[in-house]
């Protein structure tokens, strides 16, 4: 029995594994069969590591972050800020990384470093004043009085010839009947040849003599010459067209040998006397071209010449005046008149330059920002040379065709001032309490760059992308209570700037003197 049981045992089996076998082989799958594990090979990559999410901060660079996602009060995303950007690998060395994103919100702009010839507009201040040179005095070379005033107001035209004044003078009358005398002695003893006609000639000759050396004109002497007779006046004449500048005659006062009694000026010429800057003057050369503007005719363009620089220097001023020279049509131009004077220089080649926005002054140093990819910027000291309007000479520093960052460069720059502040607090190794010492700090470098008002807005000038706000005082820059222009981050900041609104604004300085709103709350 037991023998039986057993093989009946036997047959159950067999069957059981003949039917699974079946059922296997229909479904067209087979067992797996077990693998040996087999040693990893030297091709194969290791999985990145997610980098560490830190904290998300404000989108403008404000002193404002959160441990979890947020959005801005106008409805922008707060950026996320990791160990590494998440994708890119770490900045080397002094390099800056900045995401993409950021740069777009930022509005970073680059240029390239080209070579130009670097024309260059001298502008400095000047006043109008009378060529020396077309100045007249009018003075007696004797003694006398003032009889009678034909022009007697200081501002009058006169021409040429046209009479000023009458004098009477006792000498002059002597001289006049001293004259009469000889010619009449002359004219007795012609035909004789004796020592007495040769000595009255003499006198008649040094007469006449005296008469010219007093300036009397040559017209008077004529006169006095035909009709021999002494006149108790003489009359003074203008030597030139011009306008009465000065006038000290009066009528019936006395005058003494070599005073001067009107002073006639000729303006259809002037100079204009510019005071260049000291470290300008070695560019001005004479008979280079001058653009001249005069405040009183703002629609005219004046068009004159360099003659001269002074060989001296205005110690209070540290400037060197330069004399333009130019026609003054219609006496447009009046001495004293104040002038904007502008002097193209030209360069002698081209030079390697710059966008003067590009150019980070700290003071003791310049740098600027070269973009070496998206996101990737490097800080670059530089050696500058002469400026332009627009551009500056880079001596060394840049290669031509590289990118410089030439707007928002501030910004970036203070983002790498916070990534520093992040860096100096040791490596990825640190404990939790370091990190979050490192984002306080992060927090206080922002911080340090932005400042709160509140006020109300004057005016808004949307094409310009400015505003302009009576603010209270700001505590943080020791600002008093007053009116003035801000820039705008951005024109979605204009929605909430409307004339007459009360706001609460927060704003950084992206460059010396120039404010920019990065937030608006009403």
């Amino acid at each position: 029995m037991k023998s039986g049981a057993a093989i009946a045992v036997g047959a159950l089996a067999l069957a059981a594994a003949v039917g699974g076998g079946y059922w296997l082989g229909q479904s067209g799958k087979a067992a797996p069969a077990p693998v040996a594990a087999m040693p990893a090979t030297g091709t194969a990559e290791p999985a990145k590591k997610a980098p560490k999410l830190l904290y998300y901060r404000n989108p403008m660079g404000l002193a404002d972050t959160s441990p979890v996602p947020k959005k801005d009060s106008m409805g922008m995303d707060y950026i996320a800020v990791f160990d590494a950007e998440p994708g890119d690998e770490p900045a080397t060395g002094n390099q800056i990384k900045i995401s993409t994103d950021k740069v777009q919100k930022l509005g970073v702009r680059t240029e390239a470093v080209q070579l130009r010839s670097m024309d260059r507009t001298i502008r400095a201040a000047g006043r109008v004043e009378t060529d020396e040179r077309r100045i007249y005095m009018i003075a007696p070379k004797f003694e006398g009085y003032v009889e009678r005033l034909h022009v007697n107001v200081t501002g009058q035209p006169v021409a040429k010839g046209q009479p000023l004044f009458e004098v009477y003078s006792p000498e002059l009358v002597s001289v006049q009947r001293e004259y009469a005398i000889a010619a009449q002695g002359v004219a007795s003893l012609k035909g004789l040849d004796s020592p007495a006609q040769l000595g009255m000639a003499r006198l008649v000759e040094s007469a006449l003599q005296r008469l010219k050396n007093w300036d009397i004109s040559e017209e008077q002497v004529k006169a006095l010459v035909a009709s021999g007779e002494s006149k108790r006046t003489m009359t003074f004449r203008s030597p030139v067209s011009g306008i009465v500048t000065e006038k000290k005659a009066v009528q019936g006062m006395r005058f003494m040998p070599g005073e001067a009694l009107y002073q006639v000026s000729d303006l259809s010429a002037v100079w204009v006397v510019a005071d260049v800057a000291e470290q300008d003057i070695g560019l001005v050369r004479n008979g280079s071209k001058a653009s001249i503007k005069i405040n009183a005719y703002p629609d005219k363009l004046f068009e004159g010449k360099v003659t001269y620089v002074y060989p001296t220097l205005k110690m209070e001023t540290r400037t060197v005046p330069v004399r333009v020279e130019l026609a003054n049509p219609g006496l447009l131009l009046k001495p004293s008149m104040f002038a904007q004077v502008e002097l193209p220089v030209s360069a002698k080649g081209p030079v390697l330059t710059v966008p003067v926005s590009a150019v980070i002054d700290s003071g003791t140093r310049q740098i600027v920002l070269v973009q070496l990819a998206a996101g990737r910027f490097e800080p670059r000291p530089v050696s500058l040379g002469e400026r332009s309007d627009d551009h500056v000479v880079v001596r060394e520093g840049v290669k031509e065709g590289e990118l410089v960052v030439t707007s928002a460069n501030f910004l970036i720059d203070a983002e790498s001032n916070l990534k520093a502040a992040l860096a100096g607090f040791g490596s990825a190794s640190n404990t939790a309490p370091a990190l979050v010492d490192t984002k306080q700090e992060a927090t206080k470098s922002i911080a340090s760059i932005s400042h709160h008002a509140e006020g109300v807005v004057d005016s808004v000038d949307a094409k310009g992308n400015a505003v302009t706000l009576s603010h209270g005082a700001v505590a943080s820059l020791k600002w008093p209570a007053m009116t003035m222009e801000f820039k705008l981050a951005h024109a979605a900041l204009l929605k909430d700037l409307q004339p007459g609104a009360k706001v609460a604004v927060e704003f950084v300085e992206r460059q010396s003197g120039e404010w920019v709103i990065t937030s608006v709350k009403k």
